[in-house]
């Protein structure tokens, strides 16, 4: 893969990550920095009433909203994984996601992409197959849809098999494998300065630091930010001086000479 500067890249951050009398104020703090939102679906969190101020929000904000689905697993936030059969995942998915597009079309929004949470997104991160019934069943809800997957060659092959536009996700949290991949056992870094320099070296080179100390090149559409992490309004406030944020179809339409 060739180095190239990055000169139009997607924030999103995740909503309606709430449940019940469990509340989960931190994450529109990183509203404002944002372009995409990812709203919990009723699954891994999220009730009627948090996916209806989430998509208010994000249509007083005016950023994108997409679908953040997950296994269901309230009591374990959906960070356990679960051994589902095809058709089960691909109703699981579909479902989360036709409720999603149901309530948005009630406040005059669409979805523009879907996201996994949690364990679900580790598996479509690491399993190709496992991934692609999760595209083609969002791809059976829309064919514009955009496919949020961790960068990588899985998700790359998923774009190809399944037909379905996808954006390559980096996390400045996470630690990366030689090969571009998240190393998911490693802890989070949690230090502003050391992200801050990982997303300059992203911007400018397509490079994440890799955990045997050299550099990887990947192939990079949005940057995650989430709100678990101690540091994360610093973090995003930093990163959005260095670069403002679009959505993935503007910076697709930019690309393709639509919009300059």
């Amino acid at each position: 893969m060739p180095i190239k500067q990055i000169k139009n890249i997607d924030f999103n951050c995740d909503m309606a990550q709430s449940f019940g009398v469990y509340k989960n104020s931190s994450e529109s703090q990183l509203l404002d920095y944002v372009s995409s939102v990812n709203i919990s679906c009723g699954f891994h969190a999220g009730d009627p009433t948090s996916i209806k101020e989430a998509l208010l929000l994000a249509k007083e904000k005016n950023v994108v909203v997409g679908a953040h689905i997950g296994f269901g697993d309230i009591q374990g936030f959906g960070y356990r994984p679960m051994n589902l059969s095809d058709d089960e995942l691909e109703a699981l998915v579909i479902y989360q996601v036709g409720a999603l597009m149901s309530f948005a079309k009630s406040f005059k929004l669409e979805i523009e992409h879907v996201r996994p949470h949690g364990a679900m997104y580790v598996m479509a991160a690491q399993d190709f197959h496992f991934a692609s019934i999760i595209a083609e069943a969002v791809k059976k809800c829309s064919e514009w849809l955009v496919y949020y997957g961790a960068a990588g060659d899985v998700t790359a092959k998923v774009g190809e098999y399944v037909n379905i536009p996808v954006a390559h996700e980096i996390c400045l949290e996470k630690s990366y494998n030689i090969d571009g991949t998240i190393d998911f056992s490693a802890k989070d870094i949690e230090n502003t300065n050391v992200s801050i320099g990982r997303l300059r070296e992203l911007l400018n080179n397509s490079q994440v630091m890799n955990n045997e100390c050299g550099k990887t090149v990947v192939q990079a559409d949005t940057i995650h930010f989430t709100n678990r992490i101690p540091n994360a309004l610093e973090l995003i406030t930093q990163a959005y001086e260095i670069i403002k944020p679009v959505p993935v179809n503007y910076k697709n339409a930019c690309l393709s000479g639509w919009v300059e």
